[in-house]
């Protein structure tokens, strides 16, 4: 499948016409503070790809949006999509660029810490309003988790006035999730991060993996099933067993695992990312569970399921 071969490389290099208008930015995760990445689209499917000229795929935009991508020999057709915020049709938005912790995965923890204030937020959203279909917000953790959630539901409540669905992804408190219900947030993503407890201690030292289970177990009651979502990274050395036992963990609950193929940085530098053979393999897994537990990613209005770009969804994406 084309979208696993582009997840299994994640960069491509970009030439042409300028890239202005296509072009976002991280400001969280792995790719914090890199040179961007565009978004390509064939045939309604979209796909992220971090810019990088040493990449073997290349994208030659003939500009307006129209591109070629070239990969393995092959040319396809397509499309670069506009971002509105971070990504196409969303104002995916990082409240706070910094964070105390140091995830060995992310770059965050190395970067100048920022927080944007809420009016800063407000205008951001009102710039893309007429051009989005939703309001997604995720955060470091710039002084304590106590703190950072209050920051975030303050944010919230100046954003419901767009009445735009809202999904909120941080790292939870026990009343993460009936605060932010509280507000009308209508998904929430709070992520396990890796496959086992083993892994989590490793790459997430300071975290309490429990307290993420147990927020996510709060919240399929309030939010409901296909509106509450997990990161589950691939690529940190688990075996897929344990993937699989994770995944079905989380959808027996009524979560849907988002499974994020490893972008090696920071202190995962040195690893690589799953091969398309195995991208594939866990997509089979994840939709198997999916189908078992009766969830359905197209229900998403929010945040990374809505979005599919740095994901093979299933539901979203045919294999």
């Amino acid at each position: 499948m084309l979208k696993a071969r582009l997840l299994s490389e994640g960069t491509a290099r970009l030439e042409g016409e300028p890239g202005n208008g296509y072009i976002s930015a991280s400001t969280a995760g792995p790719g914090a503070g890199g040179p961007g990445s565009v978004f390509f689209s064939h045939k309604e499917k979209r796909v992220r790809l971090a810019l990088d000229q040493k990449s073997s795929i290349r994208i030659l935009h003939r500009g307006e949006g129209k591109a070629t991508l070239f990969v393995d020999g092959k040319e396809i057709e397509g499309v670069l999509e506009p971002i509105a915020l971070h990504c196409p049709r969303q104002a995916y938005l990082t409240v706070s660029s910094g964070c105390i912790f140091s995830c060995r995965y992310c770059e965050v923890f190395g970067h100048p810490h920022r927080r944007k204030s809420v009016d800063e937020i407000v205008s951001m959203v009102e710039r893309v309003a007429d051009r989005i279909d939703a309001i997604s917000l995720t955060s470091g953790v710039m002084g304590s988790v106590e703190e950072e959630e209050e920051y975030v539901l303050g944010v919230v409540r100046r954003l419901t006035r767009f009445g735009i669905p809202i999904g909120v992804s941080i790292y939870p408190t026990d009343k993460s999730a009936e605060r932010l219900h509280a507000l009308g947030v209508v998904e929430v993503k709070f992520n396990v991060e890796t496959a086992t407890d083993e892994l989590f201690a490793r790459m997430c030292p300071g975290l309490s993996r429990d307290s993420i289970w147990r927020a996510l177990g709060q919240s399929v009651p309030l939010f409901g099933r296909n509106h509450v979502f997990s990161n589950l990274i691939i690529g940190l050395g688990e075996t897929d067993d344990e993937v699989r036992e994770c995944i079905h963990a989380l959808t027996r609950m009524g979560v849907i695992p988002v499974i994020r193929p490893l972008t090696p940085a920071a202190g995962c530098k040195g690893y690589r990312r799953p091969s398309k053979e195995r991208v594939l393999a866990i997509n089979r897994i994840h939709a198997d569970a999916l189908r078992e537990a009766g969830l359905d990613p197209g229900e998403a209005l929010t945040m990374c399921v809505a979005c599919t770009g740095c994901d093979l969804v299933p539901g979203r994406d045919d294999p």
